[in-house]
Formats: C-alpha cells, structure tokens, sequence
C-alpha cells in the first residue's frame, strides 16, 4: 500500500506487564515489567520464557499476545461462538468496544490506527459476523492500516453437519477469507496451541514493517478454550527500522531533479515527512500539489501550495501544468489512482515522474506508458536524503495558481435551506481553525465540497477512503478516531449514508466525543446530479425525509437541527463545547451543483464529453462526472 512508516513503534506498551492465571489477568510485583524503551531497546517483550501457567487457554494466551504487540483497541460485535475470545480480550488490558455492525468496527479499527499508529483488533463471531466485516477489512487493507482479525469457525467434528452459523469450507470459501491474497496480508485457522509461537513471530514480524498489514486468525470455538501447556512464546526483539533507498537511487534522483524545474505530487503515504516536504518545497522552489488524502501534510496556505488533484479537486492545479510546466514530478506516497489523477494526460509533465514509495509495485501503475524513474523508500528517509544532496534552486518571482475559493453571494432573504459551500465556510471556521478535531468526510458529495473547501495547514487533521470509498466509513469511522486521538473527531456525512450503518449508539455506550454533520437533502445526491448530468432517466435516487436529530436524541446522543444558515456556526460551537456524541443534523439545498471545475477540466483533456453530446456520451462512473 501507498503508506509510508510514521517512525514510532507500534509495538511497544507502557502497560504493566501482566500474568495469567486461571484464565484471568493477576498482577505480579515481581514479574511486573514496564514494556518501554529503556528496557526494551525499542523492541517487544513476550511472555517471559516458560512462565506460562499450565491452565493458561488459548483465547487468553491470543490476548496477551496482542498487548504485547501493542494493540489498545478491540472493536467488534460479540456473539456465542467466539465467547471465550471475547471474555479474554475483556480481561486484558485492550479497551474493548462492542458495536452494532461489524462493518461500523472495521472501519472504526481502521480510523483508530491511523489517529495513533497502534495495531488494532476487529473481533466476530462466526457465519456473518465475518462476511459482515470484510467490507471494512478491504477499507483497512485499501487505506493501508494494521489491522488483525480475530473470527469464531466451527470446531472440526462439527463441520458439515448444520452447525449454528457454520463457518467452514461446506459453507464459505477457503481462499480469499481463510487464506493470505487480495484481502488478507496473512490469515491462518489456529487449530492447535502449538502453532501460537510462529503465528506471533509472524505478527511481530510484520507490525514492525512499513506500511499496512491486515491479518485474520481464525479460531474454532472448542480451539478457543483449549489449554496451552509447555508453550512458550519466542522473545523477539523487533525494531522498526526505516526503509531507505540505494546510493545509485538517490543519486539517480538528484540528477533528474536538479535538471530542470519540478513539482512535488503528495500523497496520504508521505504524512509523516511533512517537515521535510516543505523544507524541500522552499529550498528549491517546487510548486506542491495533493491528493485529496494528502491535504494539509504540505500547508494549503501556503504560496507554493497549488491545490489539491482528483475528485473534488481545483483547476488551479491544471492551470499550473499549463502555464507553468514543469519538467519531471517528483511523487511521494500516492497511488496516482482514478481518485487522485483521473489518469489525465494533462498531469504528465514532460519528463516524467520520480516515483517514492514503500511498496515497489505501486510506481508505474497508474501511468504505465509515462517515463517513471522508481524509488523504494521510505518518504522521511528518502526526503531527508534529498535534502542533503539536492542544490538550492536561484530565488524566483513567478506566482503560481492559487486553489480557486469563489466569494460566497450575500444570503437570499430567507436563508432556508442552507448552501453547502456556507456551511463549509462555517466547519472552516469552527472546527478546522478554532479546534484540533480529526475532519472525515464520507464518500459522495460529502467529500467533494469538503476536499474542495476546506483548507487545513497541518498533516494527519483530515481523513477520508478512496481505496474502497465505501459509505459508512466516515459515520462509523469517527468513532475509532475520536477514541484513539482522545480529542473530538468529526464526520462529515451524507444522509445515505447516516441511514446505511451509523455507531451512535455505540458511542453513548462508550462516552466517545464524535460529532456528526449530515448533509441532509433527502438523496444520494451524487448519484442523483451525476444522472442528470449523464442525461439519464427514469432512475430514482430520493430519500424519505428524516429527521437525523429525532433519531440521535432517541439513542442518548445530543442533536440539533439546523435549517437556517445563520444558525449554522452556534451549532458547530455547541457540538465542540459538547461532552458527548452530537449530531448536527444540516438541511441542504440539494440543488447547489458539488465542486467539479477540477473534474469536469480534467475529464475534457482526456477526451470525455459532456451530455449535451448526447449519442457521443461516454459512461463514466459518477465520481467522473
């Protein structure tokens, strides 16, 4: 995955260490250890030698492993088969969260990690509660998270034989959920204590890496309960280390950089280089660009600052390419996917690109027929390179385009319902600039107006998915992020999807501090402009109307509706000063067109035309409209 390594260790905690002992957690003063890195050399402690107790389960034993490894946060939804891995998770030292959808915890794991770089736990039952949380796994495979599937399956001598919700190969396929591939990095059935020491070694092994990791274990009820006797698991000693490019790489680089003007292209894997990305930006000149992930990892304040590429885009960016050409792009940490290019010829400088990621597959991708010299590094490590190596670029006067930021016209008389562009304007003022609340955005129009509006000066403040883009992973994503910032999280959302898979309820149970602000107009209004635009017919994308605060209050949470744009800021104001989950429940103008000035450019250089064509219309997904 396009992710880069953020430098801390995941794997250490500062929990006391603890015992097992008759499947319960005993503290020890004696055998007490402070997991930290004075004592640890930045490593992982496991259990101590053969201190296992001989009534020591196998759940219980899972647990402790995963403290050991660092994970903080258990997200999931319990159930009778996976009783006693749920019950050993309980008593550990891991915060666990009993959800409502199993999605809803994937993507809440997914949202934890990325707000504070532990490894997290989604933890089903058997049957659906597996196939219900692969849609939030392939987010947090997609996103580039670490994550680690703990499943309930059917115990061998009960499978084939209708067992409740049976979990095995006479009813799910093998291959993809039970085996490493597309959606899994590593996934195993523990059918035996014996194989807990390699299966940790693996884990550790991998949570010390770069970039993301996605595991499954799978443990059979009966497996679950069964004892570990005369097991040890191994003692690693695993230091995260950055992955750093080649002499001849970085030499490479600076030969091609320094042979003409460049222009940097960020992505969401380079967050943990922003420092050093903007040392580099003004020490040689570079005009930056970002993908809608990326914003804010290089100030978008700034004058070198261009504006952000893809879907919700600006045109500014296009603007530059044409006026300002540079001669190669140097990439870092991006895909350069559909969400972030368009894969538009328009953004193909002439001498290609230098492509910086972890992952040696990604570079080249996008564009195959485009001259891409590939780097495998570490952003951080490859900038800080560069910077020692790179010549200053002379002093310039030239301005470059600015993202466009049209003035907002004067409120008509009745200020009913509000324009989503105000009530941007709005979360700008209150949350982006006046608190340090994590902003996500949901997929859809949610995303456009907010990537589009929405100005941020700082790495790791904005979260949204295009890997999977799948509604409900802001709504339910808040959650994990809020809980693991320790700080408020808000999710910018549409109401599809408030209506497809929320976590309200979970959050009064567990107190969490999300704040939700719904975009409601009563459509999956992308879908809804984009067969407009297409000249398509017939299809229906209207909601029933709903009252989202009603619905709030009626869990515990506090809500407000708001349908005035003068009222809009005090409401943003009473949510942040609020001490529990609140709901802003927004009525929008549906009729105010998203932001696709950038899309709408970037889709005429490619060739695509708009509906008036009619015959000659291209099918394009509505993203692309």
């Amino acid at each position: 995955m396009s992710q880069n390594y953020t430098g801390s260790n995941p794997l250490i905690t500062t929990e006391p260490y603890k015992e097992l002992r008759a499947n319960r957690y005993v503290e020890s003063v004696s055998d007490s250890r402070q997991l930290d890195e004075s004592e640890n050399n930045g490593g992982i402690q496991p259990f101590l030698n053969d201190e296992i107790a001989p009534t020591l389960s196998v759940a219980d034993a899972i647990a402790q492993m995963l403290v050991n490894l660092g994970v903080g946060y258990a997200f999931g939804v319990a159930g009778g088969a996976m009783a006693s891995i749920w019950g050993a998770l309980s008593n550990s030292s891991i915060e666990v969260l009993n959800f409502r959808h199993e999605a809803g915890a994937a993507f809440a794991a997914t949202e934890a990690y990325f707000a504070n770089n532990r490894p997290t736990v989604v933890f089903t039952t058997a049957g659906p509660g597996i196939t219900n949380a692969l849609t939030g796994l392939f987010a947090a495979r997609g996103e580039g998270a670490k994550v680690i599937l703990l499943s309930a399956c059917t115990s061998a001598p009960q499978r084939g034989r209708w067992a409740i919700q049976e979990t095995s190969t006479y009813t799910l396929p093998s291959g993809g959920i039970f085996t490493p591939g597309a959606l899994f990095n590593y996934a195993i059935t523990i059918e035996s204590a014996a194989q807990l020491p390699q299966i940790f070694r693996k884990l550790a092994l991998a949570m010390a890496q770069p970039g993301g990791f996605v595991a499954h274990l799978s443990i059979p009820t009966a497996v679950q309960t069964s004892l570990v006797e005369n097991i040890a698991l191994p003692q690693l000693d695993v230091t995260p280390f950055p992955m750093t490019a080649s002499k001849e790489a970085i030499a490479k680089s600076v030969e091609l950089l320094s042979s003409g003007p460049f222009a940097i292209w960020v992505g969401f894997g380079a967050r943990d280089a922003a420092e050093e990305i903007l040392e580099l930006a003004e020490r040689t000149g570079a005009a930056v660009m970002c993908s809608p992930r990326g914003k804010g990892i290089f100030p978008e304040d700034h004058p070198q600052f261009v504006g952000v590429t893809g879907l919700g885009g600006h045109a500014s960016v296009l603007t530059y390419m044409e006026e300002q050409p540079p001669l190669r792009t140097l990439v870092l940490g991006t895909r350069l996917g559909e969400p972030t290019s368009f894969w538009s010829s328009a953004l193909v400088p002439k001498g290609g690109f230098v492509h910086v990621d972890i992952d040696p597959e990604v570079p080249g991708v996008a564009y195959p027929h485009v001259e891409t010299f590939a780097v495998r590094s570490d952003i951080k490590a490859f900038v800080e390179e560069l910077l020692q190596q790179l010549p200053d670029a002379p002093d310039s006067t030239m301005s470059l385009p600015r993202p466009e930021h049209k003035a907002i016209e004067p409120a008509p008389e009745v200020d009913y319902p509000v324009r989503p562009e105000v009530l941007m304007a709005a979360i700008q003022k209150i949350i982006v600039e006046d608190s340090d609340a994590i902003v996500m955005a949901e997929c859809g129009n949610s995303f456009t107006w907010s990537t589009h509006l929405l100005q941020f000066s700082e790495a790791n403040r904005y979260r949204v998915s295009t890997g999977v883009g799948a509604m409900g992973h802001a709504v339910t994503g808040v959650l994990g992020a809020a809980l693991a910032s320790k700080s408020k999280a808000v999710g910018i959302v549409g109401d599809g999807a408030m209506l497809m898979n929320n976590e309200i309820s979970t959050a009064v149970k567990y107190k969490i501090p999300a704040i939700w602000i719904v975009l409601n107009d009563a459509r999956y209004n992308m879908c809804h402009q984009g067969m407009k635009i297409l000249g398509l017919k017939g299809a229906d994308a209207t909601l029933p109307p709903t009252n989202f605060a009603m619905i709030a209050r009626g869990m515990g949470a506090e809500a407000i509706v708001v349908v005035r744009e003068s009222d809009i800021e005090a409401a943003l104001e009473q949510a942040i000063a609020s001490n529990v989950p609140f709901l802003i429940d927004v009525v929008i103008d549906a009729d105010r067109p998203a932001p696709s000035g950038g899309r709408n450019k970037s889709l005429a250089a490619q060739g695509i035309k708009s509906s008036a064509a009619k015959n000659a219309v291209k099918q394009v997904s509505f993203p692309m409209v």
